[in-house]
């Protein structure tokens, strides 16, 4: 019970400080602000200022690419739920050794069969390929809308606001 306050506790946390910057989508999906950056200069400044102004929107974009990675990979979710619910299980229902048949089974022997099981299985789903995928397509996607997005008159006020 009380890991479950301490979540909900996580998740309020969690939308009071970066989903609370979520900006609406008719202005992140603004067609009428989008326009080829001039030079890299103004590429870095749209990128700099559009990553901080988006980034509860851009937070979000990741989160849901995570989700489709996981849903896409069943065999890596599968992998990680049976390597993390055998540990899981082994401290709750094994933490004597025990005998089965004449033979003396310990933790030790489960961790090991555990291990020897679940390495390959996490090794045939291919956890760095989904995880160089999801910071591939992150970046492509952030990158290329931070650079694309004209800056709002607010920016402006901004950098003066900063000189001052």
């Amino acid at each position: 019970m009380e890991a479950l306050m301490r979540a909900t506790e996580m998740m309020k946390s969690f939308r009071e400080t970066r989903l609370s910057g979520l900006r609406p989508p008719t202005e992140f999906f603004d067609v009428n602000r989008i326009s080829r950056p001039a030079d890299l200069t103004q590429a870095t400044k749209r990128i700099s200022y559009n990553t901080r102004y988006f980034s509860g929107n851009y937070l979000l974009l990741v989160l849901i690419l995570f989700v489709y990675a996981l849903l896409t990979n069943l065999t890596l979710v599968f992998a990680t739920l049976f390597v993390f619910g055998g540990f899981t299980a082994i401290n709750r229902f094994a933490p004597e050794e025990f005998s089965i048949a004449g033979q003396t089974i310990t933790q030790r022997t489960l961790y090991t069969g555990l291990l020897v099981i679940g390495i390959p299985l996490i090794y045939f789903a291919s956890p760095f390929g989904t995880f160089f995928w999801l910071v591939g397509a992150s970046s492509v996607l952030i990158l290329g809308h931070a650079s694309m997005i004209e800056p709002g008159i607010e920016s402006e006020y901004a950098q003066v606001e900063g000189q001052v």
